[in-house]
């Protein structure tokens, strides 16, 4: 449970840290910064009226005659405020007074013609804005003081807005933060002493490696040495030896063209020998092709015979084939027939059952009613009855009371 509301109170505490996240919550905070946002805009104009004193001729037809005869009017204090400046330093104590006095009155005149001067164009807020524009660099100095301002602006904001509560969560988190960047640079140098181990370990060990090339380079400069004594020996001894077999070699020759010699003799007698042999196996060739030409010759008739006897039962294949097909195509048209017919019987069937049905409930309905016109007429002779009976008593009793 501790994690998310440390979350919390963290994401509450950067929230805190950034100024867009904070907005005015009462009039009086508003009104502060309302203040201070027309400061920096004031800074700003003033910070601007340089530029637009050192390019006037291009800024006369829009800033107008008086605003323009204002900054004329400045211009000259500020002339006057720079002579006294560097003047100051040159004359004596009496008259470094009066240059004090002078220089106070010129920093209120000065002030003053600030104050109109901003003013006048804070009375005309799209020639401030286009004044912006065009005039977008700064010095150095009032560039710095209000981006200070700026932040001062922002500071204000964080603590007017900002409530014990969150003033307090914003310390601990900075305390939380001041610990966390301890810790870290505990490890970074933790870190960096590992490092500079592990550095001073592999320096040795390139020192070592180096001591250990350097021994194998004077190794190998030994054995070039070495080896161009050994070739030189190798050289010599293969001389001798070449001269050797040069002479084993020429002995060797003279062997070999006496085999040469006497295997051209057998060469010769065995020419001899297989053309004799050569002359045998045409004649046999000549028999066997003979015997091959007459085998063809047999398979050729066979095989026509063969063909022809094929093409006649391929003939007859084809006939029956085109009376099966025939066939069958009158039965697909019998099926159809059949088919038809079925159709036709069982269409009606149908209809006659469909006519038993209903003859059947006509004749029940003829019943019914017949039953009923029956039921009905002997209703009405029951009636016609019993109204003729009660007409039959009440004469008697009328006669019985007149006597």
């Amino acid at each position: 449970m501790a994690t998310p509301q440390k979350a919390t109170i963290t994401s509450n505490a950067m929230k805190m840290l950034d100024p867009r996240q904070l907005k005015p919550d009462s009039i009086e905070t508003e009104r502060i910064i309302t203040v201070l946002d027309e400061t920096i805009a004031k800074l700003e104009l003033s910070s601007l009226i340089p530029r637009i004193i050192d390019s006037l001729d291009r800024f006369a037809n829009m800033l107008g005659p008086e605003i323009t005869d204002n900054l004329m009017e400045h211009q000259k204090l500020s002339h006057e405020m720079e002579h006294l400046l560097s003047s100051s330093g040159e004359e004596d104590t009496m008259r470094a007074e009066e240059q004090q006095v002078c220089l106070c009155l010129l920093e209120q005149h000065l002030k003053c013609s600030v104050r109109n001067i901003l003013r006048l164009l804070l009375a005309n807020p799209s020639l401030c804005q286009a004044l912006k524009y065009e005039v977008w660099a700064r010095e150095s100095p009032a560039e710095v003081f209000i981006k200070a301002f700026g932040e001062f602006r922002n500071f204000m904001l964080e603590r007017l807005l900002t409530s014990p509560v969150e003033e307090e969560e914003k310390i601990r988190f900075v305390e939380d933060i001041s610990l966390q960047i301890k810790k870290n640079t505990e490890a970074i140098t933790a870190l960096q002493a590992e490092l500079a181990a592990a550095i001073r370990t592999r320096e040795e060990e390139i020192h070592k490696k180096d001591n250990v090339i350097e021994d194998l380079k004077t190794s190998m400069q030994d054995l070039t040495k070495d080896c161009k004594a050994s070739i030189q020996q190798i050289k010599q001894e293969g001389e001798k030896q070449q001269k050797e077999e040069l002479k084993a070699s020429q002995a060797r020759c003279a062997g070999l063209q006496q085999d040469i010699d006497q295997l051209g003799a057998q060469l010769n007698a065995l020419v001899l020998e297989h053309r004799a042999s050569e002359l045998a196996l045409r004649k046999r060739k000549c028999r066997m092709e003979m015997e091959i030409g007459n085998w063809i010759q047999k398979y050729d008739t066979h095989m026509g015979e063969k063909q022809a006897e094929y093409e006649e039962v391929h003939a007859a294949y084809t006939e029956e084939k085109a009376q099966l097909s025939l066939l069958m195509e009158k039965r697909a048209v019998l099926l159809q027939e059949y088919s038809q017919i079925e159709e036709e019987r069982r269409i009606q069937q149908e209809k006659e059952e469909q006519a038993l049905k209903e003859f059947n409930t006509m004749t029940r309905a003829a019943t019914c009613i017949q039953a009923f016109w029956r039921g009905y007429l002997v209703r009405v002779l029951f009636k016609s009855k019993r109204k003729k009976k009660k007409k039959g008593k009440g004469k008697g009793k009328g006669k019985k009371t007149k006597k």
